[in-house]
């Protein structure tokens, strides 16, 4: 469905995202409509509509030229809320029950209206309170294994797999992506942000030859490698949940690239909580990393298997390789955004909102060696059971 909307952009106001709301067949006529900004990202905003009577919802996202948490001195592309809402679409065909319905969109107004998952937690939220999602790993690793595959060559026809990789080429926000994850955080750059107390392995990281040789691998696989369509920000701020169901939301930096990086960050913002949890609490968490990896292989495999159109796909070994190269890739990009939450631009809440400063610094230090380790060691691991013993040693 389109919006009948301004052929103009223009940022919306809480009363004009109303009218918008109004124009869709959603709401009852007589419906007395409520609009609150809920957005708390730094690229968009984001309001949620209410019927005041009912108390039924829907969100209207809308981009701003500019990233939010910068201002108008960063522009951006309007065209990224198109990518996000065909990626929210092709993604939910794909991976039925794990996205938001799609409502409506405006190419002009760059507004993408959707399903209000008001009813669910933000899973960032939920893990920083202690809460744990016993369905989150197994939907998380379906998810990842159904987008994947099947917008891969594994499972993809040539021709539509390079359409859809022209359809979703994100320049803009691949080049953040670049920035804040493979670059600046492994250098001495101003856009980095940290305390002071963590200067020394800061600096230990910028001096350390080996470990960037290795980044300046997997950046470069970021850059060259169009393997499968990604959701390109994956972590918890971007997953809804609750007991016994998850959402993934907010993939305006979808784009054709590696396809174990949106596994590797997912994994990435679990370590972090291992990392700040203990006890009973930390080894839960362990668990989900390992389950999540091995939901993906899984269905990874059985999609190969059943679905699978590459001509080598029976050939002996090749399935095992590509897969070992995906599990390899996610340890490696794991430890890049491990490394750029806690020293670069964009921190995490889970690590950030450590009251006591002592305990905050010591586990900012374990979140950067973590991210050096599994950088520097991501071949040496052979299977998933290692990489938690790993996981186990990190987090200590």
């Amino acid at each position: 469905m389109t919006l009948t909307a301004p052929s103009t952009y223009k940022a919306l106001t809480e009363q004009e995202a109303i009218r918008l709301a109004q124009s869709l067949d959603v709401f009852a006529s007589s419906a007395t409509l409520q609009c609150e900004e809920i957005g708390d990202g730094n690229l968009n905003y984001v309001f949620r509509i209410t019927d005041s009577a009912t108390g039924q919802g829907l969100i209207i996202k809308q981009a701003l030229p500019y990233a939010k948490v910068v201002g108008e001195s960063w522009p951006l592309t309007l065209h990224r809320a198109t990518i996000e809402a065909n990626a929210l679409k092709l993604h939910g065909s794909l991976a039925k029950g794990r996205v938001p319905e799609v409502y409506a969109t405006d190419a002009a107004l760059a507004v993408t209206v959707m399903e209000d998952l008001s009813q669910l937690t933000i899973l960032r939220n939920g893990l920083i309170d202690g809460k744990h999602y016993p369905k989150l790993a197994e939907h998380i690793g379906s998810y990842l294994a159904h987008t994947l595959f099947h917008t891969s060559d594994f499972g993809l026809h040539p021709f539509e797999k390079k359409r859809l990789a022209a359809e979703f080429s994100n320049p803009e926000l691949c080049k953040i992506t670049e920035d804040l994850i493979f670059t600046d955080p492994f250098f001495d750059h101003d856009t980095n942000d940290f305390e002071e107390p963590l200067r020394e392995a800061a600096q230990a990281i910028w001096d350390n030859e080996p470990l960037k040789f290795e980044v300046a691998k997997l950046k470069r696989s970021f850059l060259t490698e169009a393997e499968a369509l990604l959701h390109g920000d994956l972590h918890t701020g971007s997953i809804f949940v609750d007991e016994d169901d998850t959402k993934v939301i907010d993939p305006e930096f979808a784009f054709y690239g590696p396809i174990g990086f949106d596994i590797g960050l997912f994994l990435a913002n679990l370590i972090v909580q291992a990392i700040t949890r203990s006890g009973e609490e930390r080894e839960l968490i362990v668990q989900d990393i390992t389950q999540t990896w091995q939901v993906f292989e899984q269905q990874f495999s059985g999609l190969w298997e059943s679905d699978g159109i590459e001509t080598y796909k029976t050939t002996t070994g090749y399935r095992e390789y590509a897969i070992e190269k995906i599990f390899h890739d996610a340890i490696g990009f794991a430890g890049c955004e491990l490394i750029r939450r806690t020293i670069g631009l964009a921190h995490v809440r889970d690590l950030d909102d450590i009251a006591d400063e002592s305990t905050r610094i010591d586990r900012k230090r374990q979140t950067l060696k973590a991210g050096e380790t599994l950088i520097q060691t991501r071949r040496e691991y052979q299977s998933i059971k290692q990489l938690e013993t790993a996981i186990k040693e990190l987090s200590k």
